[in-house]
């Protein structure tokens, strides 16, 4: 089981680390105080640079074609690019969902690694038809 202490948005403590999972190379999601914290294993932490670039995150949540119509969760991070970096992660790498009434914005993203925070950009959350998605944002 996955334990994070937290002080609002921040990450004070967590096992994630060291956890199985992360020793796998999973990601983990995390909300807390209006924040996605994005959780990084150690075998990932060098991408952190192709996410840089963008100027905020698409989170979007439907069923997931690859997984047998499960729910999933895409991680787009958004840098005008024809390939901008993004992730999969299945609903159980994530402590929660948003539900659809949160779709829109007004929330961060935030990538973490075991060295700590690196990254904060703005959010952005709509529920979709099939993940993957890779649609850019269109403001509704």
């Amino acid at each position: 089981m996955i334990t994070i202490e937290n002080d609002g948005p921040h990450l004070v403590r967590t096992n994630y680390w060291d956890s199985a999972p992360a020793q796998r190379g999973y990601c983990y999601l995390s909300w807390n105080a209006g924040c996605g914290r994005l959780l990084l294993p150690d075998a990932m932490a060098g991408d952190v640079r192709e996410m840089q670039p963008a100027q905020y995150v698409i989170v979007s949540r439907g069923p997931w074609a690859g997984q047998g119509g499960r729910e999933g969760i895409e991680l787009l991070f958004e840098d005008r690019s024809d390939s901008p970096y993004c992730l999969h992660l299945s609903v159980e790498q994530s402590d929660r969902l948003l539900p659809d009434a949160d779709q829109g914005g007004n929330f961060s993203v935030a990538v973490w690694t075991r060295a700590g925070l690196q990254i904060t950009l703005p959010g952005k959350y709509r529920h979709v038809a099939a993940i993957p998605c890779l649609d850019p944002w269109v403001e509704q």
